[in-house]
């Protein structure tokens, strides 16, 4: 997805004022439009919330798993509106009609060429401010995945490619094999 930047102070309101079919994220203040994702983007997104979601039902979990667009509302506050590619919110009080208040447990954002400083930058320090216990990224083109992990109050990074077997952190058992995925 494309994000582009306007300098302006902008709330929740201004995001909820948007266009019909306009979709955009608000980080402390900053507005970022974001383009329609591409095929190739969809296909990643649709597979990885298949593989979550099938693990969740499978294992009696109580986890939820959100594709975008989904709303996270992620301090609590109203400078910051962020719609992360897949969601995993484990403790259910956090969601609500309008999306999640607070930090999701897990986080995967799927990038384009021109998102590429927003999801590794931007959007990575505010996912660790805020507590994200996990958050991938997904690079298509570069076929490469970058796995963050909260691990004893600070964050462990590991980078993996589309030929690996990646281990969720925040289950003791899952995996997801890139390899296995039909689409590459």
């Amino acid at each position: 997805m494309e994000a582009k930047q306007l300098k302006q102070s902008y709330t929740i309101d201004d995001i909820y004022n948007l266009p019909e079919g306009e979709r955009a994220e608000l980080i402390d203040g900053s507005i970022y439009y974001m383009a329609p994702p591409s095929t190739r983007h969809q296909d990643i997104s649709m597979d990885l919330c298949v593989i979550i979601r099938n693990y969740i039902n499978s294992n009696g979990g109580s986890c939820k798993v959100y594709h975008a667009p989904f709303a996270v509302f992620i301090n609590n506050d109203d400078t910051n509106y962020l719609e992360p590619d897949i969601s995993v919110i484990c403790d259910r009080k956090k969601i609500d009609d309008k999306g999640c208040h607070g930090a999701p447990d897990w986080i995967i954002e799927i990038i384009s060429p021109s998102t590429k400083s927003y999801d590794y930058v931007t959007k990575l320090s505010k996912y660790m401010a805020a507590g994200v216990r996990e958050y991938w990224i997904v690079d298509p083109d570069g076929q490469s995945i970058f796995v963050y992990h909260l691990k004893d109050a600070e964050y462990k990074i590991k980078s993996f490619t589309f030929q690996d077997k990646i281990k969720v952190n925040i289950w003791e058992d899952l995996w997801i094999d890139f390899n296995e995925m039909e689409h590459f």
